[in-house]
């Protein structure tokens, strides 16, 4: 089985190409290519390009859980910079279909920079999802070990919770996002980010990922937690993202349509032994 791995910002992925493995692992098998001591390891897998009457592209996404994810804004940009690498893209703007929307990619420098129209973030409840009634999920309150936490949900095709605090650390973070991940208000779990504003153009987040853990950087969960941001009237429209693994620039529109633009570096070639799954 062939693959190839990027990098964006230490958030690593696995692509693997249809012309190369016709058909995608299994679950089990996606869960033992991703584990860091057994199989190549990975923060997940990305199965394209497919074909799709809807976008220049289409492309799939499966957390290290086995699970599979609507959207990732690093993943989307690795699979632009691997497009890129294989020749099947210049320059010039490309769309990718994901099962949370079609978006717009466009290779930046040399290459190792991608900016993607991510689409709009919404607060919608129904939309998220997020239980009770319809609403803006804006500034509510979930207890966790007895201690009660303020949040905003949003959506960017895939869900996000996000904690506004003065003071955010990894423990912070691996504390309490798993909780808050299988919260029974997130019907389909969420991804968790604890997000301090150091001023109005620059925020800070620690990332709990839905089916991955915690997490050095996500495309997805910036593009959040910048939205988050401006709709609390803490940012302007131009943010930059501090994460652990680095820095992601975010644009959000009036509207909250989303563009991010980040790093992205290529790791290695190579085959994976079928003696991994036996």
């Amino acid at each position: 089985m062939n693959f190839h791995k990027y990098h964006a910002l230490g958030n690593d992925y696995i692509i693997l190409d249809p012309a190369e493995v016709p058909a995608v692992p299994a679950a089990e098998q996606i869960r033992t290519i991703c584990r860091r001591n057994f199989g190549v390891g990975s923060d997940g897998i990305l199965y394209g390009p497919l074909k799709t009457d809807r976008a220049d592209f289409a492309l799939r996404i499966f957390n290290p859980d086995g699970s599979e994810a609507e959207k990732s804004g690093n993943g989307l940009r690795i699979f632009a910079r691997y497009l890129w690498d294989r020749k099947k893209v210049t320059k010039r703007p490309f769309t990718v279909s994901t099962p949370g929307g079609i978006v717009t990619a466009q290779l930046v420098r040399d290459g190792s920079s991608v900016t993607v129209e991510m689409g709009k973030v919404c607060f919608n409840s129904v939309e998220i999802p997020v239980a009770g009634p319809p609403r803006e999920v804006i500034n509510e309150t979930i207890e966790i070990d007895g201690r009660n936490i303020t949040f905003c949900a949003a959506t960017i095709g895939n869900p996000h919770c996000v904690i506004l605090s003065d003071d955010i650390s990894e423990a912070q973070a691996r504390r309490f996002g798993p909780v808050i991940e299988r919260d029974s208000r997130f019907p389909n779990r969420t991804n968790v980010q604890f997000m301090k504003i150091m001023d109005r153009a620059n925020i800070r987040i620690e990332i709990w990922e839905r089916g991955a853990g915690y997490t050095l950087a996500s495309g997805s969960s910036s593009c959040a937690a910048a939205a988050v941001a401006r709709r609390l009237g803490l940012c302007d429209s131009n943010i930059t993202v501090h994460m652990p693994g680095g820095q992601i620039e975010i644009v959000v529109s009036d509207d909250f349509s989303v563009r991010m633009t980040g790093p992205v570096t290529k790791v290695a070639d190579g085959t994976i032994s079928d003696e991994i799954f036996g």
